[in-house]
């Protein structure tokens, strides 16, 4: 296991523990009931291995949520597991600012490609975890990505 797969390991780990430590069942939103819904099929196709598809209802809930952080995060993952790291850092540059305040309850992350991470809406509450954090992470880990293996590999 590389240093890289390995730090991810424990970034994953670590979210989930917070998780599973504040008690919650599920993963989050600040979203209406379908658009949740939505989201849940998406999240589960890019896990399932159907980038095409789960791209397809991200676009979807944007439109009717346009600058959705959670949705435009997971579209980056989207986007990460197709290969277009660019694009997929657009999207998480777009996400930033408006996940300030918003709130994700987190028990099922998703890891694409060993870059980016993918977080699965179960139902519509609050979480306790803030979203902004973990959107930077990926930000961090797609410039990585981006900017190729160090020196002497």
């Amino acid at each position: 296991m590389g240093v890289r797969t390995k730090k991810i390991a424990l970034v994953v780990a670590a979210v989930m523990g917070a998780a599973l430590l504040a008690g919650s069942p599920g993963a989050w939103a600040q979203t209406g009931g379908d658009l949740t819904a939505m989201m849940i099929r998406s999240y589960d196709l890019l896990e399932a291995g159907n980038a095409d598809e789960a791209q397809k209802i991200y676009e979807q809930v944007l439109q009717k949520d346009p600058g959705n952080p959670l949705a435009l995060n997971n579209l980056g993952a989207v986007l990460v597991k197709k290969g277009k790291y660019q694009e997929a850092l657009s999207y998480l540059n777009q996400a930033l600012p408006k996940a300030k305040g918003y709130k994700v309850m987190v028990n099922r992350v998703c890891e694409v490609n060993g870059v980016c991470l993918a977080f699965r809406p179960l139902q519509e509450v609050y979480g306790n975890q803030e979203l902004a954090p973990l959107i930077r992470l990926n930000i961090r880990m797609v410039q990585g990505k981006l900017a190729g293996p160090p020196a002497g590999k």
